[in-house]
This record gives C-alpha cells, sequence and structure tokens, in this order.
C-alpha cells in the first residue's frame, strides 16, 4: 500500500458544502489549534487537509470568536471560531 499524496486528496472549493467532525483526545484537538493559530498570525490563508481532502481557505476581516458555556447538567464549553471568505473586490475609482 502507498501513502496518500496530495494528488489523491479530494480539494474542496467554492460552491461546496462540506463538514466533518472529529472526536479528539484534548492533546490532539489542542495541536491543532496551535497550527490553526499559527496560520491565522501568519497569514490570510489557510490549508485544512485530511488523508482525503484538503481545504484552502483564503479569509478575511473580522474573525468572529464565539464562547459557550453551559454549566447546568453535565457541563459543556464550546468555542467557535468564523472565517468569513476574503474577497478580492476592488473599490471602485472616483474620477
Amino acid at each position: 500500500m502507498t501513502g496518500d499524496t496530495d494528488d489523491e486528496r479530494t480539494t474542496i472549493r467554492t460552491g461546496r458544502e462540506f463538514e466533518q467532525a472529529y472526536r479528539l483526545d484534548a492533546s490532539e484537538a489542542g495541536e491543532f489549534l496551535i497550527e490553526l493559530g499559527e496560520q491565522l498570525r501568519d497569514g490570510d490563508e489557510l490549508t485544512i487537509t485530511d488523508e482525503e481532502w484538503e481545504l484552502p481557505f483564503a479569509f478575511g476581516e473580522p474573525v468572529e470568536l464565539e464562547v459557550d458555556f453551559d454549566g447546568v447538567g453535565d457541563p459543556e464549553l464550546e468555542i467557535e471560531l468564523e472565517l468569513p471568505g476574503r474577497t478580492d473586490e476592488k473599490a471602485p475609482r472616483i474620477e
């Protein structure tokens, strides 16, 4: 069996809806968030990959961060990050 290459991955592009959920241990989720944070800090594009797919995304501003805590019953903390797509539109000129 050969390893996956970039050519074998499906590229998720604009015009398509995509969702994938993972159940991870906290350290693995932390490593993902660190790498994601570094891409957000260092540029305006990021690429998320799995063995089967890749999702390149050029993001814009502002980034929305939501913290939701439910302390009733079984406590749960949800952290959601929403990145708007970057537009390549230019403002019109004044002449």
